[in-house]
């Protein structure tokens, strides 16, 4: 059995990791788009034929692991891709919008290397591709193992990771020299104590473990009270600078946990009469997925809905999908809370949002998730006096906060919760994935001092015989 590398790899983005087994069947794990600058050549071509791929399974949603699939079927992809049925429901919505951001950049990328003397690229996948992707998607219940296609010699099992609504660790059973190979590849690991989804699933002893390692070298912030900042900040911004506060978040989680928590602040009547406009079509149909899956919700958030009847509605939020609700929030002068995708701040409205508050001294930009280095989020999270949104300079001369305890990775600790009902001994190869180097070689010590051995951090296209 072999396992290559396409994305993913000492970097956060682009998952795509592909099992090649030794009868010869390919299994993608994850087919995510690369996001932040100069990723267009990664997104064009996937380094492997994509008509020779067998099976395709999806840990969760998010672009950075779901993105490309328009483009796997576009080149030639013709199987099932197997997912959850949140994840499937989500990205029914997802890969739509991301097929029209697609088109609307693609015109904006290709000028500039007009300019540049570069050759054109081609769009990567339109709304055809998004529709003809839906098609193959084939939804699979939490624990409930299955066969892929005809081959019952390989099982698959999905976990709960907790990262997503209907995010999952993989795990497959494979034959391999005469025995069998358990394979976990963990997708993204959520929070043990995340405020809408369940906690993580225990998972089946593994021989072989492909992690992520987003926050592998820290902790989060231990949030005292997370209410009480998040009203700090809004009163700080709103109430006594009369600014604008302008969250980035990503569509989905994110966002709802946001919602939810200023729904618990006005429930309370403490959350100042402000405007909260949630201006994101995506986030707007994705909080109705959400509704409709709460057997994904933990005890806590179904019994405040209970009570409240809604967790994600309260006085003053106003949800927006017109272009122009959106533009006319950049000409008003209003006090108000703008929750925008991405949580990148790469496209979208928030970037609109930003570039006309990115220079308001009265105003705050509020991050409230993983930002990898290299967007728009990053920069400002790394405090960049200067940042470039559409081509142009902006100095930084509002307030940039960070709120660590809204992110949806689990820290290095987290993560080790996460992989403690493996007996390390008994795994014989861990791959760290999702993760900038550095971090990884720090995740690895942190491994390697409860037991894991044979911990390799593999480079973008490597190719690893197990």
């Amino acid at each position: 059995m072999h396992i290559q590398f396409f994305g993913a790899a000492r970097t956060v983005t682009g998952s795509k990791h592909l099992i090649t087994t030794e009868k010869g069947t390919k299994i993608l794990l994850d087919c995510g788009l690369f996001q932040g600058i100069q990723t267009d050549e990664f997104n064009q071509e996937f380094g492997f034929k994509p008509s020779d791929i067998d099976y395709v399974i999806l840990s969760h949603a998010h672009i950075d692991h779901s993105g490309l699939l328009p483009r796997l079927v576009r080149k030639g992809y013709k199987g099932p891709i197997y997912c959850t049925s949140a994840t499937a429901d989500l990205c029914r919505i997802m890969l739509l919008d991301s097929a029209h951001i697609q088109e609307k950049d693609l015109e904006r990328i290709n000028k500039r290397r007009l300019r540049q003397g570069r050759p054109l690229l081609e769009e990567l996948y339109n709304a055809q591709d998004a529709e003809n992707t839906m098609a193959l998607l084939q939804s699979v219940a939490y624990g409930q193992p299955f066969h892929l296609g005809d081959n019952a010699e390989i099982t698959v099992v999905l976990t709960d990771a907790a990262h997503l609504l209907g995010s999952a660790a993989v795990h497959l059973t494979i034959p391999d020299k005469g025995t069998f190979k358990q394979l976990t590849f963990t997708g993204d690991i959520g929070r043990p104590e995340d405020r809408i989804l369940r906690k993580p699933d225990i998972f089946p002893q593994a021989d072989i473990i492909i992690c992520e390692s987003t926050y592998g070298d820290r902790l989060h912030e231990k949030e005292i009270d997370m209410h009480a900042h998040l009203l700090e900040v809004v009163k700080a911004t709103c109430v006594e600078q009369g600014g604008k506060l302008i969250i980035p978040a990503f569509a989905i989680d994110r966002t709802q946990e946001l919602i939810y928590a200023l729904d618990q602040l006005s429930s309370s009547g403490l959350l100042p009469r402000i405007p909260v406009y949630i201006d994101s079509p995506l986030a707007i149909r994705a909080t109705q997925v959400m509704k409709e899956h709460d057997e994904c919700f933990n005890p806590e958030i179904l019994d405040y809905i209970e009570k409240d009847g809604d967790a994600f509605a309260f006085p003053n939020l106003k949800y927006i999908s017109a272009v122009e609700q959106s533009m006319a929030l950049n000409d008003s002068r209003e006090p108000c809370i703008i929750i925008s995708a991405s949580g990148m701040a790469e496209a979208g409205r928030i970037k609109h949002h930003i570039k006309n508050n990115v220079g308001d001294v009265r105003s705050t930009i509020l991050l409230v998730g993983y930002a990898s280095p290299n967007t728009l989020a990053g920069a400002l999270k790394r405090g960049d006096k200067q940042v470039n949104i559409f081509g142009e300079t902006f100095d930084v001369k509002c307030k940039v906060s960070v709120m660590d305890s809204f992110s949806g990775h689990g820290d290095y600790n987290e993560m080790l919760r996460f992989l403690s009902c493996q007996t390390p001994s008994r795994v014989k190869k861990v791959f760290l994935v999702h993760g900038e180097y550095e971090t990884q070689v720090v995740f690895k010590q942190k491994l390697e001092a409860v037991g894991f051995k044979d911990i390799t951090i593999p480079a973008l296209y490597q190719n690893i015989e197990c």
